[in-house]
């Protein structure tokens, strides 16, 4: 990064690069709020709109965020590490423990929002599954929040046939969630395969997860299978990439 702006560049560019730097040299700190539209328009003598372009570039970069009828302020950023082979280990979940607290490291991660139904298996979810299109698949859909922030949102399905009258089918899983229940079923699951992608989300995800304009989800697939190689779970995840960092830890 350049000392000054480059002058050449439209003046809101010039604006955002200039309190870019002021953030990176921590002039504003994470939580900060930033000089609103009217302190910049004054400042650099500009109109209301070249200032508002001005942080709308901080915002869509994931640098700022709006807070309604506050401001705009620098965005706090304390990424959830994903640990992607630790957290499905047998030794976690069949000890008790939720494959989701291994991310939380002592952080308040819960489930805000839990629905459980049956749906008819799409192309897409049969195939995985080794079903018919159409068949019935128990679904579980749930959105996690960390520290009040909502992160993830997670979809699950799993062959209705296979977790019927299981606890599966009920909100609470209990101890060890969904894959120590599976193992009582006998189809504990010892090998899983994750598809990951970045995407940006769509009107209904960015809504769920309160995202601010510009920032990206990650998008994983996650499928899980049992001893005999039938696969007993699809679980698609989303989550808000400015809030993971996605760790994994294998012998060579």
């Amino acid at each position: 990064m350049t000392d000054r702006p480059d002058t050449k560049s439209p003046k809101y560019l010039q604006i955002a690069e200039e309190l870019r730097a002021a953030i990176e040299s921590g002039q504003y700190a994470p939580g900060d709020r930033l000089p609103g539209e009217n302190q910049l328009k004054q400042t650099h003598g500009v109109a209301l709109m070249t200032a508002r372009q001005a942080l709308d570039v901080l915002k869509n970069e994931g640098v700022a965020e709006s807070r309604k009828g506050k401001g705009v302020f620098v965005r706090a950023i304390r990424p959830i590490r994903r640990l992607g082979v630790q957290r499905l280990a047998e030794a976690n979940w069949g000890a008790g423990h939720s494959i989701w607290s291994a991310d939380a490291a002592g952080r308040d991660l819960v489930v805000d929002q839990v629905e459980v139904g049956e749906a008819a298996a799409s192309d897409r979810v049969a195939e995985v599954l080794g079903l018919r299109t159409g068949a019935a698949v128990c679904t579980r859909s749930r959105r996690f929040a960390l520290d009040g922030k909502p992160v993830l949102l997670s979809l699950s399905s799993l062959p209705a046939e296979l977790v019927a009258g299981s606890a599966v089918t009920r909100q609470d899983t209990g101890p060890g969630g969904t894959y120590a229940r599976l193992a009582e079923l006998g189809h504990k699951p010892v090998r899983f395969r994750e598809e990951v992608r970045s995407r940006m989300p769509s009107a209904a995800e960015a809504r769920q997860l309160e995202l601010s304009p510009g920032t990206p989800v990650i998008r994983i697939s996650r499928t899980a299978y049992d001893g005999d190689g039938a696969a007993v779970e699809l679980n698609e995840m989303t989550l808000d990439a400015a809030s993971y960092v996605l760790e994994y830890d294998f012998g060579a």
